[in-house]
């Protein structure tokens, strides 16, 4: 049997050609094909024609084209191409093409092909036609129109999924409470359900998890030059793909093949920074039996300041509608006092020191008043960035049965960025020479920043993957064929902050403890440090020694599975083959965390989990079953498909879970299909979900008084916790056209339910957490300044991994535990819209298409006691209606177009407006078709071409937008040439 190729796109249904070759009724393209090998030219064809074709890897092995530049009926666009190949091509049903030798080659090749089944995301049967669930397929030129460098900022804008998780921006912008992304990982948040309940795929293999907790799969280290597809299955598939695929699945294609090379560059700026240059090269050849390429792609960015947007620039929002977010922390300082009743600091005196820099008596002090500075000054918005991404795949067959496959992938990622710096409330005493009081007391309690002295903490992040599969198929018979494959991926991850304060030396250094005879440093001889000054008051000797804090930490995950599954038609049914796949997997997980942490002793705290191993076996089926097909349709009743899907897991920790899924697709007439899907999933919880150990963070949150109070925060896994499980439902239907407009529309209805839903609630409003009646389970108020058991309570989780020492342990105010918990239910339903229409107005061909996410229902209940929230449109959550519509132009060698993207309205915890946001984006795309730069394109894009900035948020860490819903990176302008050969 031949091992064949499958070029395919979204479009499936068109009358193009008839089965003998001769033309039916065809509406002439525009096509733009660069010169190359037959089988690139071949895909570039499928894509711009909307076909199906088949072909053997073989019968076009060392093939070229001169590639294709105008306007065309299909079927002569194709016969151009084919044209001196010797290949002969007919249509098997409309819209699916089969190539063959033509007279005159070498004999030895069967004049007709037996074909391998189509591989379509969403189930496991080959050949499956139209699918029960919805998918949005990105094909290769899909990707490139969109004007991005990368397949993670493509599905980061897509309207269905929500970026107020797991993205670059979220985590340096300090918006995602969660904090687990260490590496400033992309993951896909489809529905906003959570990165984790997104299972990400490449060519249907897993990928390890990333970040501190391993809950989401990284889709920014795989080299987008390498990618021929992205499947967005927006439904869940615990019963197709195992755990994780709660709200959906993102498979990523590789390229099957490749014959010569191709290269991209692409270089991108923007207004005050986050300037970007990327580079690869892809080279590959096929041979009779079989394939290899390997494909290596550069980047580099640099980040962006606070200091670059003046809503973020100093946390005082009051000039753009907002408040003043600014904190009593600062340089020059303020002399504060804790007040026992309200569990909070007040100012009694800002320190205003003399044109010398550095207070000297009671006249540089002002009574009631308060020097205020944000917390978060000159950090960065974005991080710097180095990547390394490399990809390889090969097959070979051996003899007419048995084809072998094998592919790596391979990523190195650096980060680095200005993160918050230090600022806390230190005691200091006259026994500091520096030491002055307005009121003549020995000592003081000083609110201070040391953001001017030291700058910003430097935080670093390096992320590694690597990943391997090797798999062979073998065809038992001319129908069944037998599947199986090895995979493995790991991630390391190594981050960690310096330039931070060392609370143990700054005591030394302030003389509140004796010279530690360990150090270098001598108070006496070195300098003591100043809280009186201005800013730049302290030498940097004093400077280098309480700044040598710094923290770390280094996470391994690894994923190893292996995978058998047959297929094929058991009988023949009324309306085709009754076909079953059936198959068994086993699944290896482990994590392992380490770290350090030198913020607030004399030496390092060392600190590391065991590693934590879950093994996950798996058996699993899928019948698809035509009722209705060719051979017994009737009017009204073309088609008639149902599919049934199951999975059995078993879990090593907590047993066995079984999730069905059914499907249904009805086609009344030619065009129209009908479908519905339902189905349960599950996910379990992380490793370091379950496992991670506890540690602890401060925060100053509000009280309902209005007073802020100091409060710690507990993080850390829960080995108590059960796996998740939804319930899923779509419907819907999708019309495709033929004659003029070739109009297609697709609308989906969707419908998740939740329970026992994993989160953190508290992380869901954290900076409400203290006032939200719904969190009062989590929250422990108390008073460790006249209570000894509250001091006693605080005290214990000092020896916790990030414990600060900057802070009286009897000023804390309040304990929210904000671990790992199965929470209540949720509820989250809406339509998906999608739609094109083509126009040919003689003077090139106009291509209107749009897509939207409307979100109708979004409930969750925090706690199983709480009530039910209704948080569509709020913070946090995604907005209710996000949409993309644009048109396209093209004619010869040129094409054109702009698209429109909306963001809407929603509300903040207040209950104030945060506008909608709408944004134009342009792309034109030039190909040469002449020497000597044929096989050159050229695509200049302009991303948010008016220079749109974000809607206004009033953010309680000061910065004037919010990161979940835009950017504040303004206009971005990109250049990219690809030239193939």
């Amino acid at each position: 049997m031949n091992r064949l190729n499958l070029l395919t796109t979204s479009a499936l249904v068109a009358c193009v050609f008839a089965s003998s070759g001769a033309a039916c009724a065809q509406e002439a393209r525009e096509f733009n094909i660069p010169p190359g090998s037959l089988r690139d030219a071949l895909n570039s064809y499928a894509g711009q024609s909307d076909q199906q074709i088949f072909f053997s890897a073989d019968l076009v092995a060392g093939l070229r084209s001169q590639g294709l530049r105008g306007r065309y009926a299909p079927a002569d666009a194709l016969d151009s191409l084919l044209r001196g190949s010797g290949l002969a091509w007919s249509e098997t049903r409309p819209g699916v093409i089969v190539l063959r030798r033509g007279a005159g080659m070498a004999a030895g090749e069967d004049s007709a092909i037996e074909l391998d089944e189509v591989v379509v995301t969403g189930t496991l049967i080959r050949s499956s036609g139209d699918l029960a669930s919805p998918v949005v397929m990105l094909d290769r030129d899909a990707l490139d129109r969109r004007g991005f460098g990368t397949v993670a900022e493509t599905l980061t804008s897509l309207p269905q999924n929500y970026a107020g998780s797991a993205t670059p921006m979220v985590q340096a912008t300090l918006s995602d409470a969660a904090a687990s992304n260490t590496v400033f990982a992309t993951g896909v948040n489809l529905r906003g359900l959570g990165a984790g309940s997104t299972l990400t795929l490449v060519n249907g293999r897993r990928l390890a998890g990333t970040g501190s907790r391993a809950e989401f799969a990284d889709v920014s280290a795989l080299p987008s030059a390498a990618v021929e597809r992205v499947d967005v299955l927006l439904d869940g598939a615990s019963a197709l793909y195992g755990a994780d695929a709660v709200a959906g699945v993102v498979n990523v294609i590789m390229r099957r093949s490749f014959d010569g090379h191709e290269s991209r560059v692409r270089v991108s700026a923007a207004q005050g920074g986050a300037e970007e240059v990327q580079a690869s090269h892809l080279a590959g050849r096929s041979w009779s039996t079989g394939s290899a390429y390997l494909s290596y792609e550069y980047q580099t960015a640099n980040g962006l300041s606070s200091f670059d947007r003046a809503y973020t620039r100093d946390g005082d929002l009051r000039p753009f509608g907002g408040t003043d977010h600014r904190a009593f922390y600062s340089a020059p300082g303020n002399i504060v006092a804790f007040d026992a009743a309200t569990s909070s600091y007040v100012t009694q005196f800002a320190i205003r020191p003399n044109a010398g820099g550095t207070a000297q008596g009671p006249a540089d002090f002002a009574a009631g008043t308060t020097n205020l500075q944000t917390t978060l000054q000159g950090i960065d918005l974005l991080p710097s960035v180095e990547r390394h991404s490399v990809y390889g795949s090969l097959r070979q067959s051996l003899g007419e049965r048995l084809e072998l496959t094998a592919d790596l992938r391979y990523s190195l990622r650096t980060n680095e960025i200005a993160t918050a710096g230090a600022g806390g409330i230190f005691s200091v005493s006259n026994a500091n020479p520096w030491f002055v009081s307005p009121t003549g007391s020995a000592s003081h309690t000083i609110a201070y920043s040391f953001a001017r002295e030291l700058g910003p903490a430097r935080s670093h992040a390096r992320s590694e993957s690597l990943g391997f599969t090797i798999g062979a198929r073998y065809d038992l018979s001319a129908d069944w064929s037998l599947e199986g494959y090895v995979a493995q991926a790991s991630e390391r991850a190594d981050y960690g902050l310096t330039n931070r304060v060392n609370s143990r030396y700054l005591n030394e250094a302030l003389g509140n403890l004796p010279d530690d005879p360990t150090t270098p440093y001598r108070a006496a001889v070195d300098g003591y440090f100043n809280l009186f000054g201005a800013g730049t008051a302290n030498s940097r000797a004093v400077l280098d020694f309480i700044g040598s804090g710094s923290a770390g930490g280094q996470e391994r995950s690894r994923s190893t599975s292996a995978n058998l599954m047959a297929q094929g038609p058991i009988w023949r049914l009324p309306g085709g083959d009754l076909m079953l796949a059936v198959g068994a997997q086993v699944r290896e997980e482990t994590f392992d965390t380490g770290g350090y942490t030198f913020l607030s002793a004399a030496s390092p705290f060392l600190y590391s989990s065991p590693t934590r191993e879950r093994s996950v076996s798996a058996a699993f089926a899928e019948v698809r079953a035509p009722l209705i097909g060719p051979d017994n349709a009737r009017p009204g009743l073309r088609s008639l498909v149902l599919s049934l899907a199951g999975r059995v897991e078993d879990y090593d920790e907590f047993g066995t879970t079984t999730n069905p899924k059914f499907g249904l697709v009805w086609s009344p007439f030619e065009g129209l299909g009908v479908r519905t899907s339902w189905g349960t999933s599950f996910r379990a919880g992380s490793l370091p979900q379950r496992f991670d150990q506890t540690g602890v963070s401060t925060a100053f949150l509000a009280r309902e008084n209005g007073t802020t109070a100091l409060t710690l925060l507990l993080t850390g896994g829960n080995a108590d916790l059960k796996p998740e499980t939804s319930e899923t439902f779509t419907l819907g239907f999708d019309y495709r056209g033929k004659g003029e407009g070739r109009p297609s529309l697709s609308l989906n209805y969707f419908e998740t339910r939740f329970s026992d839903r994993i989160a953190r609630p508290v992380n869901e409003n954290l900076y409400g957490a203290l006032t939200d009646p719904n969190l009062r389970p989590f929250v422990t108020f108390v008073s460790p300044a006249t209570s000894a058991g509250d001091l006693a309570l605080v005290e214990s989780y000092s020896g916790l991994p990030g414990f600060s020492g900057l802070y009286p342990t009897s000023t804390y105010g309040a304990v929210v535990d904000s671990r790992w918990v199965n929470t209540g239910a949720v509820q989250v339903s809406g339509l998906d819209l999608s739609a094109s229409y083509e126009w040919d107005t003689g003077a090139g061909l106009l291509v209107f298409d749009t897509s939207a996410s409307w979100i109708l229902d979004y409930e969750t209940r925090p706690t199983p006691t709480a009530p039910v929230r209704q948080v569509a449109g709020l913070i946090g959550y995604p907005v209710k209606l996000r949409a993309r519509s644009g048109v396209t132009w093209s004619r010869g060698p040129l094409r054109l177009g702009v698209h429109w993207s909306h963001v809407d309205d929603y509300k903040d915890f207040a209950g104030q407006t945060i506008n909608a946001w709408d944004t134009l984006d342009a792309q034109f795309n030039w190909s040469v078709n002449r020497a000597p730069f044929a096989g050159l394109t050229l695509q200049f894009g302009v991303q948010n071409l008016l220079d749109e900035d974000p809607p206004f948020y009033d953010a309680p860490l000061g910065f004037g937008f919010d990161a979940g819903q835009a950017s504040l990176i303004g206009r971005v302008i990109s250049l990219q040439l690809i030239q193939r050969w």
